[in-house]
């Protein structure tokens, strides 16, 4: 029986109070392949009163209970790793290899690195006569966005439970069917009744209820930048804690002395991973003005290798950007880079050659960009690239930092001491030196514009927490 049209509440799956339904479009086709329900304040009202009522009991829960419960979660959610993985590619369009390998994977990934973290946490400390203790914040509001459904998930999820907190879930309405799956590992793991919740809907009719909603304690919230104003704005009036991971405009600095080949061919590929639909994405290149043109014919080369289409084929490792309403705003942006007077190195605005159905972009590439350009300032989400020319590093350095967001940077350059430089300069929550590997255990978040609040491992877990100090507690 499915479970589509259903929301979790108090460890059961019920009806919505009042019935309403959404399709749910598979970007590669076009076409519903099932409906959701959408909620209202008054399912909101049913979640929040269940996740207060098992906060009582939850909270009281020692870590090692926790810790057992988040395991069994991880054995179920192994058990639908591949139940996950198609979700994932009916409701956003990612090719099949990258929905099991690294949208499953990642809420694998981050399930291990809470458990690892958790094991190891503490929470209380000694300081003289006082006490310092670390106790789980309440019912948590969680909103998670469409292109990452199983990572926002679960590391907001996870820490949460560590934490002894309750939440209510809304994932995003646009790519739901991954966080229903979600809710049926989290009641075959045994989760005690209201400590999850999950109930669909909009934003402004279910995510900004739950964010102002006098009973809700916290929001943790994954979005867009202008959507996570919306949610402060509506818990501004409880003076509840909101912690947001945002947009991002995130740079590439290429030194001179870098891999030219390695650095722009992998810095092509860290752009459109995901169709490009990744917040984090390095979708502005910085190169040596003297070797602007040597790293436009590197990146046509590597944007052409890529495959779009059907995310079922095993030769696509390109799917289509997530919605009507996402591919009409990156056509937009694509004609405003060339209306401005950006190079099209490839690419360009259409769909690709062959496909006339579905919404996929053509894989493009904008050279002799400025930074006053829209391309280079707003965030695109999807396959394009935009190449900007340097002077020097300081130059370099302030181009990166001249942007409203602070998610992520990216330093290549043979001279790793040259590298660690230039990154302490980046006014940026992750950087990343070479292209290293996904690390789960190091905190995620923004600067600016990009949020506020850490997530992944420990850091994850410590923002769902209060800090009481119970001074005069003795030796």
């Amino acid at each position: 029986m499915s479970n589509h049209e259903n929301f979790y509440i108090d460890g059961a799956w019920v009806a919505p109070v009042s019935p309403r339904t959404l399709d749910v479009i598979n970007p590669a086709t076009e076409e519903a392949f099932t409906k959701i329900s959408i909620g209202s304040s008054a399912d909101v009202d049913k979640a929040v009163a269940a996740a207060k009522a098992a906060f009582e009991t939850f909270s009281r829960t020692t870590p090692a209970e926790r810790l057992a419960l988040l395991k069994r979660v991880y054995e179920v959610y192994l058990e639908r790793f591949e139940d996950i993985a198609q979700a994932v590619s009916a409701e956003m369009g990612a090719p099949l290899a990258f929905a099991r390998d690294s949208q499953a994977w990642a809420g694998r990934g981050h399930l291990e690195s809470t458990i690892q973290a958790f094991e190891n946490y503490s929470f209380s400390e000694k300081r003289g006569s006082t006490m310092i203790v670390k106790e789980p914040i309440g019912v948590c509001a969680l909103i998670t966005p469409w292109n990452w459904p199983l990572n926002q998930i679960v590391c907001k999820v996870a820490p949460a439970i560590a934490a002894g907190c309750t939440v209510v879930l809304k994932p995003s309405e646009i790519a739901p069917i991954s966080g229903i799956v979600f809710a049926e590992v989290m009641h075959a793991a045994g989760v005690p009744k209201g400590v999850f919740n999950l109930v669909n809907g909009t934003g402004p009719d279910v995510g900004q209820v739950m964010a102002s909603h006098p009973d809700v304690d916290m929001v943790s919230f994954t979005g867009s930048t202008r959507a996570g104003i919306i949610v402060a704005k509506a818990a501004a009036d409880t003076v509840k804690r909101v912690a947001q991971e945002l947009g991002g405009k995130s740079a590439n600095i290429i030194l001179p002395d870098a891999d030219f080949e390695t650095a722009v061919t992998k810095g092509v590929r860290g752009c459109f991973g995901n169709t490009g639909q990744s917040c984090d994405a390095p979708t502005r290149m910085l190169v040596p003005k003297e070797r602007h043109d040597e790293a436009l014919a590197i990146a046509k080369v590597a944007a052409e290798a890529f495959r779009t289409g059907d995310p079922k084929s095993d030769e696509t490792n390109l799917g289509p950007v997530v919605s009507q309403t996402q591919f009409d705003k990156i056509q937009g942006l694509i004609e405003t880079g060339i209306r401005e007077g950006a190079t099209v190195v490839t690419g360009g605005a259409g769909r690709p050659e062959g496909l006339n159905r579905g919404y996929y972009i053509c894989p493009t590439v904008f050279g002799h960009v400025t930074p006053e350009m829209t391309v280079a300032r707003e965030e695109i989400f999807g396959p394009v690239l935009s190449i900007i020319s340097y002077e020097d590093e300081e130059d370099a350095i302030r181009i990166a930092n001249d942007t409203v967001y602070g998610l992520a940077a990216y330093i290549q350059s043979q001279d790793i001491e040259r590298a660690r430089r230039v990154a302490s300069r980046m006014r940026a929550g992750s950087v990343y030196l070479n292209y290293p590997a996904w690390d789960t255990m190091a905190s995620f978040g923004g600067y600016k514009q990009s949020g506020n609040g850490r997530e992944y491992a420990d850091f994850g877990i410590h923002d769902f927490l209060e800090i009481k100090s119970v001074v005069g507690f003795g030796d």
